[in-house]
C-alpha cells in the first residue's frame, strides 16, 4: 500500500512542478504560488494533527503549520509592503486542487495507512517545492525583497525534507 500511495503522490504533484518549471512567472504569480503551496501544507497539517495516529507524525503536523503559517505571514507583510497583488495563476490552481484532492484522499484513511500517505506526500511535496524554487521561483523573482524571502525560507524547506524523509524511515520499520 505504501508504494501505490508514494505513486498517487507522484503523480499528483510532478505534473504541477512540471508545469511552473516551463512557464515564466512575474513576482506577483510568484507570491501567489508561494502562499498557495504553504496554505496546502497547511491545511493537510491540521488534517494531520487530528487524525495521525504516531506521536511523531503528529508533532510534524504541527510543525508544519507552524512553519507555513509563519511563510505565509511574512509573505503577506512583504506583499502589503510592495503593494503587489497576489496573481492567481495556472500553476497556483493546479497546486489548491491537487492539495485538495490528496487531503480528500487523505481523509479516507486512518491509522497507521494514514500516517505513511501523509509523510510519503510531505516527502514528495517539499521535494517538488524546493526544485521549483530554486529552478523558477528565486531566478524567476525580479523583486530583491522577494528574492531575499525565498531564499531566507528555503532552508526551512530542507529541514522539512530531511525531518519528513527520517519519519518516513522509521514508519517504514514498524
Amino acid at each position: 500500500m505504501k508504494l501505490a500511495n508514494f505513486a498517487w503522490a507522484v503523480a499528483l504533484l510532478i505534473p504541477a512542478g512540471t508545469t511552473l518549471a516551463q512557464e515564466a512567472v512575474n513576482d506577483a504569480q510568484i507570491v501567489s504560488i508561494v502562499l498557495t503551496a504553504n496554505q496546502v501544507d497547511i491545511d493537510v497539517g491540521k488534517l494531520a494533527r487530528s487524525k495521525a495516529s504516531a506521536k511523531d507524525v503528529k508533532e510534524f503536523a504541527q510543525h508544519m503549520i507552524v512553519d507555513h503559517t509563519g511563510v505565509n505571514n511574512s509573505a503577506t507583510a512583504l506583499v502589503k509592503k510592495l503593494k503587489v497583488k497576489p496573481d492567481d495563476n495556472p500553476t497556483s490552481a493546479s497546486l489548491k486542487s491537487d492539495g485538495d484532492t490528496n487531503r480528500n484522499k487523505l481523509k479516507g484513511l486512518k491509522g497507521a495507512e494514514f500516517d505513511s500517505a501523509y509523510i510519503d506526500n510531505e516527502v514528495i511535496y517539499h521535494q517538488a517545492v524546493l526544485d521549483v524554487m530554486d529552478k523558477t521561483l528565486i531566478p524567476g523573482a525580479k523583486n530583491e525583497e522577494l528574492k531575499l524571502l525565498l531564499a531566507k525560507i528555503r532552508p526551512a524547506f530542507v529541514a522539512h525534507l530531511k525531518h519528513a524523509k527520517t519519519i518516513q524511515s522509521s514508519l517504514g520499520k514498524k
